[in-house]
């Protein structure tokens, strides 16, 4: 088969490598689409796959969201009608779906944020659609998704390939933790380009300052211009990283996780790594659930004395089995889809 994945954001990458190399090992045609979105690009170098970049990511504004959203279409039409492709799949690629619908291409759509708008017209123009198994139909309804085409997998998408990256952790690790001087604190700032996201920008500031003269931090930029604001002199000590870093040396590196949302936070939290979220706006399904398994803390006002007490008394736990086992049965099933899968419609 000729499989076209439309990987669109840094987090895609990971999800779907092992099934992109499995496929490839099983004979089948990998045909990889991105948009310079974050890390997209440099995580597709780092794990050595062949892109195509196609368009472009059209910023934070919704109006520039609606004019840039056809304009892309047309690319993507325009690169894969060439390519006679048997499957379409994305992770909340808006795009993927209606480029599908319009080249009469079977598609599979996954999503597990019910706050999207662009998941109106993937719903309309999917095949198939994959949500986590707590994401109700009532909701997806409302943004006109039809309840046939609906297929819930088991536990969260980030279990889809977190279960492969901890047997190779284990595997790696040994039970063997280098002694460091200080303790190493994580932080994913909030997503400033997501049409999703109302909340502030910026308010992290004050947290990373009075964290790192005590602490080692790392942070964690969703994209140049984010970056460039924590380069500034202020932020003098923390380590700004600028280019890809792969969940396999965060999780054994890391003693405390702080992300304002997004999959990153969720990564962590089921990894077992002592993790708090400060996101801001209305929480995802996804991360309520989570927050009900005691994978993670919410806590959107944090400040850095908080976060120290909170480092003093937290340690590392093992990774969710239940989440994990459910991540391998997930992956199995989106497979099976992907390769057996009819049309619904």
């Amino acid at each position: 088969m000729r499989i076209w994945f439309e990987l669109t954001n840094s987090p895609h990458i990971n999800m779907f490598a092992a099934m992109i190399r499995e496929l490839e090992r099983d004979g089948h045609e990998v045909i990889i689409t991105c948009r310079p979105l974050a890390n997209t690009i440099d995580l597709l170098e780092l794990h050595g796959f062949k892109y195509e970049v196609v368009g472009q990511h059209y910023g934070g504004k919704l109006s520039a969201k609606l004019f840039g959203f056809p304009v892309r279409v047309a690319q993507l039409c325009r690169y894969i009608a060439r390519r006679k492709v048997d499957v379409a799949i994305s992770q909340s690629s808006f795009h993927s779906p209606v480029v599908a619908r319009l080249l009469r291409l079977r598609s599979i759509y996954m999503n597990d944020n019910e706050h999207a708008m662009g998941n109106i017209p993937a719903f309309l123009c999917a095949t198939t659609i994959m949500v986590p198994e707590f994401l109700g139909i009532d909701k997806l309804k409302q943004q006109w998704a039809n309840p046939r085409k609906v297929r819930h997998y088991p536990g969260v998408k980030e279990g889809m390939y977190l279960w492969e990256l901890d047997q190779r952790l284990a595997q790696a690790a040994n039970g063997q933790r280098a002694p460091r001087a200080r303790r190493v604190v994580y932080i994913r700032p909030e997503p400033w380009t997501a049409q999703y996201y109302k909340g502030s920008r910026n308010f992290l500031d004050e947290l990373v300052l009075g964290l790192k003269d005590q602490v080692d931090v790392i942070l964690l930029p969703r994209g140049k211009e984010q970056g460039v604001h924590y380069q500034d002199a202020r932020f003098a000590g923390v380590r700004v990283v600028t280019s890809a870093l792969d969940i396999a040396d965060i999780a054994p590196d890391c003693d405390l996780f702080i992300g304002a949302g997004g999959t990153m936070t969720r990564e962590m939290a089921v990894l077992g790594v002592p993790t708090i979220s400060v996101y801001q706006d209305e929480l995802l399904d996804v991360d309520r659930h989570l927050l009900e398994v005691g994978a993670f803390r919410h806590w959107p006002q944090l400040t850095a004395s908080q976060a120290l007490a909170y480092l003093d008394e937290a340690t590392a736990q093992p990774p969710n089995r239940q989440l994990l086992d459910k991540g391998r049965a997930a992956y199995d099933m989106v497979k099976q889809q992907l390769l057996n899968g009819h049309s619904s419609q």
